[in-house]
């Protein structure tokens, strides 16, 4: 080869390679920030993404059947409502290294604190109840020699065997994983043909509807995003992420660094955006499939799936019974949990789930006992699925109580230090409390 043709062939190589080595690398680059954001997200994620479980999506799917795409701005006012009041739980958890629960009966009323766990526990079973309820129909259809209450008994054992045996962190990586499955929500439209230009007309100017039906599935789905039970878990949640934090930086559990909080928000707000942009299209899928074809009365979650099937094709009922079965193991840990730190804290007994069952034998207990008699609900034949609603509802009416008494301990200097809210949380604190008693208050109001 002449010189000058092995000059030409250098040239012409090297860039080629050059940017093979750079694509490669870039790659490289983008997984190690995408692998380093994924390790930062935790009880915010799973928080926000087990708000979508199988009661919610149930909730969410009747929304659609019923009216459409005329709820669909629910998601977008319920998401800065949501980020804003979980975050105050979660900064209660970590400036104060206690629960709800017990930041209350160390600094209130104990009437109050006997209230709150009168409220929040009955309704979390019966929310569990709802969710393995939902989760063994699915799974009838999926697999219709396997009767429901044999899935059900199984999902129960599989979920308790987890939680009790199970380190916080080994559990923690499972819940996240476990979120991902919401990703077939966002799916499913995409399978049908949607009128984009009315979907954003119904999310910006919606047509509300002052007739009980409407305010009442406006509240259910308010009391399902807002939920008691997220609460207490968020809060709970990050005292066990800053006990782990401190062990592994060898500081004293009783500080807490501006990171930590700065990293609790940004979870926080990942795991409400991500919640809510499942819920939108939870009503998007029932607003164009059921809704436009006449299935206005779906009434659960089995229904939905079923449903889905001739009118979406069974890829879509594929996905989105996958994605109950998928939530409802994320969701009742999460439920059956809040049961657990709320009784614990409201008695003083050892609670958490980096601790062994002999160290908290009252916490695991409770938490086994929930999940059991969820179980017991739905072989009793009690029609848990209706009952979810409620629950939902049940939920809409006691969350501005404990949005008051939150931002009473957020405003605490005595409680939270230099850590109280500031101007924007309270905006953002009050809003939500005024826009909960509101929708209340119409409930009741329609309801009599």
């Amino acid at each position: 080869m002449q010189p000058k043709k092995i000059v030409k062939t250098i040239q012409t190589e090297i860039p080629i390679a050059d940017k093979k080595i750079n694509l490669a690398l870039l790659l490289k680059l983008s997984f190690e920030k995408i692998e380093a954001a994924w390790r930062k997200l935790g009880p915010g994620l799973v928080t926000g993404a087990s708000g979508d479980d199988p009661s919610g999506i149930a909730t969410y799917t009747q929304a659609g059947a019923k009216f459409g795409f005329n709820t669909l701005w629910t998601a977008l006012l319920s998401f800065p409502l949501m980020v804003s009041i979980q975050e105050m739980c979660g900064r209660i958890g970590l400036v104060t290294n206690h629960g709800i629960a017990g930041v209350i009966r160390r600094h209130y009323s104990k009437k109050v604190l006997y209230f709150v766990a009168l409220i929040t526990i009955p309704a979390c079973i019966l929310n569990i109840a709802a969710n393995l309820a939902g989760m063994g129909a699915v799974a009838n259809l999926l697999f219709p020699e396997v009767s429901n209450w044999i899935f059900t008994i199984a999902a129960a054992l599989l979920i308790i065997y987890f939680m009790v045996f199970l380190s916080y962190k080994k559990l923690e990586v499972i819940l996240k994983w476990l979120t991902l499955v919401l990703l077939v929500y966002l799916i499913v439209p995409f399978l049908v043909k949607v009128n984009l230009s009315e979907v954003f007309s119904a999310t910006i100017f919606p047509k509300l509807e002052f007739r009980k039906d409407y305010i009442a599935i406006v509240v259910a789905i308010l009391g399902t995003t807002i939920s008691p039970y997220l609460f207490f878990w968020e809060a709970s949640m990050e005292v066990e992420e800053h006990k782990v934090h401190a062990t592994e930086t060898h500081k004293p559990v009783e500080i807490v660094d501006k990171q930590e909080i700065t990293n609790m928000q940004k979870d926080n707000f990942v795991g409400m955006f991500f919640s809510n942009f499942v819920m939108f299209f939870i009503i998007l899928t029932a607003g164009s499939v059921l809704h436009k074809n006449g299935l206005t009365g779906i009434s659960s979650v089995g229904e939905a799936a079923d449903a889905l099937r001739p009118l979406a094709g069974d890829f879509a009922y594929l996905l989105f019974a996958i994605g109950v079965i998928g939530t409802g193991l994320l969701s009742i840990p999460v439920l059956a949990g809040a049961c657990a730190y709320v009784l614990s804290e409201t008695f003083n007994w050892e609670q958490g789930i980096n601790r062994k069952f002999k160290e908290a034998k009252g916490f695991y207990i409770t938490f086994i006992i929930s999940v059991v008699i969820g179980v017991i609900i739905n072989l009793a034949k009690i029609d848990p699925i209706q009952a979810l609603i409620w629950t939902a509802t049940i939920y809409g009416i006691v969350s501005p109580i404990l949005i008051y008494l939150i931002l009473k301990i957020t405003n605490n200097k005595k409680i939270m230090g230099e850590y109280v809210n500031n101007k924007f949380n309270n905006i953002m604190g009050v809003a939500c409390l005024i826009i909960m008693s509101v929708a209340v208050l119409a409930f009741l109001v329609t309801s009599f």
